[in-house]
């Protein structure tokens, strides 16, 4: 899975995720890209059940860039614990995704292999994404 090597604190905060991505909202890399619709968490697993989706329906062909990174840690109390005594500890990582983020670009394949991959890769996530070409993904609407 995903996370940092290190970090400079443990615990953070939840944070809130208002307004559209200010960067990485278009395709650098590759040809096509996946773009986030709403905001949410990526947790660690779901970029990595992604990456297989996608590098599995391409079987070595073309290439896959991931643009999202774990680097937000999640706690969580144990179970049946009670109320109080502090803070859980850390227990995965999560990517935080404003809408219009690029979050997997692929290229060396066909449009319509890339859609499918893309799509396949998008079932895997917790929000709703888009299929976008490297000249018309700066092009989102919040509406």
């Amino acid at each position: 899975m995903l996370m940092p090597k290190r970090v400079k604190y443990r615990k953070q905060h939840r944070g809130r995720m208002k307004g559209v991505a200010d960067r990485g909202s278009e395709v650098l890399y590759g040809e096509y890209g996946l773009q986030a619709m709403e905001p949410g968490w990526v947790t660690d697993r779901q970029i990595e059940a992604a990456r297989v989706a996608l590098t599995h329906f391409m079987k070595r062909g073309g290439r896959v860039w991931i643009r999202i990174f774990p680097d937000k840690p999640v706690t969580a109390k144990p179970a049946e614990t009670r109320m109080g005594s502090g803070k859980g500890n850390p227990d995965h990582w999560v990517a935080v995704v404003k809408p219009g983020r690029i979050m997997f670009e692929v290229g060396g394949i066909s449009q319509e292999d890339a859609a499918e991959a893309l799509r396949l890769a998008s079932h895997k996530l917790p929000i709703d994404t888009r299929f976008v070409k490297r000249e018309e993904a700066g092009e989102f609407d919040e509406s």
